[in-house]
């Protein structure tokens, strides 16, 4: 006899994940919702996943049910594993209560910090000799969580920084359900174009309930996800510069190297991320021993662009939606994301409840002359579904 795995009662605080797996295993798999507390009279908290169903819902055909809600209360739940031989119906309760210490609405913690070279590199946030991986992390952790707004620089394309909240981040369907804050702007009223590095982001559910971002991620696909100079499953090596290298500088575009790091990608090309005047310090990494960096996502568009063709002065053109540091902070609608955006590898869409863990990394691969790489920034993130 193998037991079923899913007990006849559960007690979590709201805006905790719950992942149930059945050992039964079945030709088809059903989760029901018979009854919830907003169906018994309870008031309405938030209007997420739970919320918005009705009873005798179908909520869910996966042989694991993923459970987040923000609304206390009890809720019914059926099992039914479809099999022609031994099949199941299971029903059972999940008892959803108040969190004992109230939630923040900002970062807790960071888990990884991987930037790509950059002319911000090693110095938002500062790098000092003998730091480590460990020792850099915490320098971003104490940049942007809480309400901290320090900048951190995640490099060229690729780099990133992955970062939790104290809880999950509930999934309110037609809701933008988080914020990420950089440091874009507009170069005048009347034109959103000025300074926009979008990174992209994703999110993941912490399936195998171990506190670490080792399980699948998903995009939220922005704007430009299904446009035709957009590149998937992209990838591009970045190799560290050799001791002996002799710069090879131009003057005109203040540049110190323009042979500096070398990168190949996976489409055959090659190139150099150049050095300029303005930031004298190395560009790789410090902290790492590695001599090379390969990154692997999705290629953004360019979106920088040389008005008068002289170098001088460009202008960085803000996607649409869905892209961190691509607008200016006060324009939040811009700055927020929803976790209905979520596409698999194939780019087919799939509903997350909840998410325990978000990553931004920077999404164009493009040099802007002397005022260097597009390289995102960000200082701030925010679960809008938590009051300040």
């Amino acid at each position: 006899m193998v037991n079923l795995g899913i007990e006849d009662t559960y007690a979590i605080e709201r805006m905790r994940t719950l992942i149930l797996h059945p050992e039964y295993k079945g030709e088809a798999y059903e989760w029901w919702l018979i009854s919830s507390p907003l169906a018994s009279g309870v008031p309405e908290k938030s209007a997420d996943f739970w919320g918005a169903l009705s009873p005798d819902s179908l909520i869910a055909t996966t042989r694991d049910l993923i459970f987040c809600t923000a609304d206390t209360g009890t809720y019914v739940i059926r099992l039914n594993i479809i099999d022609q031989q031994n099949p199941v119906t299971h029903l059972f309760k999940v008892v959803v209560w108040e969190e004992q210490v109230a939630y923040s609405p900002y970062i807790s913690k960071v888990l990884e910090y991987n930037p790509a070279p950059g002319q911000f590199v090693n110095t938002m946030p500062q790098y000092e000799e003998g730091d480590t991986y460990e020792t850099m992390r915490q320098k971003v952790e104490e940049s942007i969580a809480g309400t901290n707004r320090s900048l951190i620089s995640l490099g060229a394309w690729g780099g990133y920084v992955t970062f939790a909240f104290d809880h999950s981040v509930v999934n309110n369907p037609n809701q933008s359900d988080f914020l990420i804050e950089g440091n874009s702007f507009y170069a005048s009223t009347t034109s959103k174009g000025g300074s926009s590095e979008p990174g992209i982001v994703m999110v993941s559910i912490d399936i195998n309930q171990n506190g670490k971002p080792d399980d699948p991620f998903y995009e939220l696909a922005g704007s430009e996800y299904a446009t035709l100079s957009t590149r998937h499953q992209y990838s591009l090596t970045y190799r560290r510069t050799p001791a002996d290298h002799t710069p090879q500088p131009d003057k005109k575009n203040s540049l110190t190297d323009t042979t500096y790091i070398r990168w190949t990608d996976n489409q055959n090309q090659t190139g150099y991320l150049h050095k300029n005047t303005f930031h004298t310090q190395e560009y790789f990494p410090l902290w790492l021993a590695d001599s090379t960096l390969t990154f692997i996502g999705t290629r953004l568009p360019d979106n920088a662009y040389d008005p008068n063709g002289k170098g001088a002065y460009w202008i960085q053109q803000p996607f649409e939606y869905g892209y961190a540091d691509c607008h200016p902070n006060d324009s939040i609608a811009r700055c927020s994301f929803d976790i209905d955006w979520a596409v698999t590898d194939d780019g087919k869409p799939i509903h997350l409840p909840c998410v325990d863990f978000v990553r931004v990394y920077t999404g164009v691969f493009q040099q802007c002359g002397w005022t260097g790489e597009i390289s995102t920034e960000i200082s701030h993130a925010r679960d809008l579904h938590i009051n300040e």
